[in-house]
């Protein structure tokens, strides 16, 4: 294998992680079977609403995509800026709001992977340390994460 077809194989291993044709549900498979009427209903014992959790997960995915391109970026003060007021608990206007702004940003994030321009393994400018591979895996690891909580809470609130 050449390191051509060495980068488009991890691009194309990359992109797969972002849209879950691996070892989890893709986030389309699980949005479309959620019961997004109960999207702002509190679980006994759950800190957040399926919603806050969605809505931490696109923040903190933007945030890493903004800060893969910009330098000029200012991250939110971590924890509250990552995460909606906790008296908003959203509504299905909010939950579709979410996903459309979340896949966006995905897709935002899949095209500065897919990019061949986008040397993946440099170091960002602006970081410390960081590369565009190294926030491509924290994007698909963090979205998992978060992914499996939201299954559990669906399965709650649909037997609720």
């Amino acid at each position: 294998m050449n390191q051509s077809t060495h980068d488009k194989s991890l691009r194309e291993h990359l992109i797969s992680l972002f849209t879950g044709d691996n070892a989890h549900i893709s986030f389309d498979d699980f949005v479309k079977d959620f019961p997004v009427e109960k999207c702002g209903q509190r679980i006994e014992g759950i800190p957040y609403t399926a919603w806050q959790v969605l809505e931490h997960v696109r923040i903190a995915q933007r945030d890493i995509l903004e800060f893969s391109r910009d330098a000029n970026h200012v991250s939110p003060k971590w924890p509250k800026g990552y995460w909606p007021n906790q008296d908003d608990v959203g509504d299905t206007a909010k939950w579709n709001e979410t996903i459309e702004r979340f896949r966006d940003d995905l897709q935002q994030i899949e095209d500065l992977v897919n990019d061949p321009a986008t040397d993946l393994f440099a170091k960002i400018p602006h970081g410390t340390g960081q590369t565009i591979l190294r926030e491509a895996l924290l994007v698909a690891d963090h979205n998992a994460n978060h992914l499996g909580a939201l299954i559990v809470m669906a399965r709650l609130l649909k037997a609720q």
